[in-house]
């Protein structure tokens, strides 16, 4: 396969990098957004700066993940992450187009799976590793929640006989510091799945060789890609999920932020790509049941949970449609 093609696909990865940090920019600043913290134009700035410094305080563990523990590195080629990157690409763009908070992460590993069982059959894929990212669908939304809902109650219990006044004035600083720790932990986990698949794209290719490692050059590109998508923001999503679940106070942003930081922190320590759509969405639904169970928007969380469940499975579906066409036409 040409240089040219590999430079098309690494540019291609980017492009999917920096679509992700537009998607999940929402993820980011939704609440400190809605909870007026921060105007728009300073939380977008405040969120990317965050996602491009997490390379400084993670390991690649997660990038590890999707590069070598999804599936068989031997059957990687060029075409096979072409594929992989236009299902999860596409998935994004619809889901984005509609305000539809999904999952990039697990839109990438449906992609890799499904070019992956096209190309070689479903003896290519790393059970143990898809199974851990599938319990991670349920396990880090519920995390979240547990999370926020816990949190919430703690807050409100030792800050009963504090004025509301008082309240606000502090947690609306303390929401400055959830905002970034929960952007560390986005930047952290979403920002090495891209590098996976950019490595594994360059060892399938014989430029890079012995045993897989990330290049420090590529964990600095996703970075990039990654906090410049977030600057642009992604106003539809932001809206959802800061208004159309529950409606939030600086507690209890600062609450949901914190729960998913924690989780984010938990999972990429893990070498666990989960998704930070799924970790802040159940955050915050845990922070609005906190208050109480009417206070979320039950409707719009069963529209986000299909999303959820269908990601996967839709886009390994595109994915393997694109790598039979893309073959065809050869």
């Amino acid at each position: 396969m040409s240089i040219i093609f590999i430079i098309f696909l690494i540019a291609m990865a980017l492009a999917f990098d920096f679509i992700n940090g537009f998607h999940d920019a929402a993820n980011s600043i939704a609440t400190v957004v809605s909870t007026r913290v921060l105007k728009p134009s300073y939380a977008v700035v405040w969120a990317a700066f965050f996602n491009f410094v997490a390379f400084l305080f993670f390991e690649t563990k997660v990038a590890n993940t999707i590069g070598n523990g999804l599936i068989d590195v031997s059957i990687v080629d060029p075409v096979l992450i072409f594929s992989a990157l236009f299902g999860a690409v596409v998935w994004n763009l619809i889901t984005w187009f509609y305000g539809i908070p999904s999952s990039s992460s697990h839109a990438l590993v449906g992609g890799l799976v499904g070019a992956g069982i096209s190309k070689a059959g479903l003896a290519v894929v790393h059970l143990s590793g898809l199974i851990k990212i599938v319990i991670s669908i349920f396990i880090s939304p519920l995390l979240g929640l547990f999370l926020g809902f816990s949190l919430m109650k703690i807050v409100r219990k030792g800050l009963a006989s504090k004025s509301p006044f008082s309240v606000d004035y502090w947690f609306r600083k303390l929401q400055l510091v959830s905002a970034a720790l929960y952007s560390l932990g986005h930047g952290g986990n979403d920002a090495q799945k891209t590098m996976g698949v950019i490595t594994v794209l360059l060892f399938s290719s014989g430029y890079l060789k012995g045993p897989f490692y990330v290049p420090l050059s590529v964990v600095i590109a996703c970075q990039l890609a990654m906090g410049l998508g977030t600057l642009m923001g992604g106003w539809r999503i932001v809206k959802t999920m800061g208004s159309k679940l529950t409606k939030l106070k600086p507690v209890g942003g600062f609450c949901a932020e914190t729960a998913g930081a924690l989780t984010l922190f938990m999972a990429t320590g893990s070498g666990i790509p989960v998704s930070t759509t799924h970790t802040i969405t159940g955050s915050i639904i845990g922070v609005g049941s906190a208050n109480a169970v009417h206070a979320v928007r039950w409707g719009q969380t069963s529209r986000i949970l299909i999303a959820w469940i269908i990601t996967l499975p839709v886009v390994a579906i595109i994915s393997s449609l694109t790598w039979f066409l893309v073959n065809l036409i050869q």
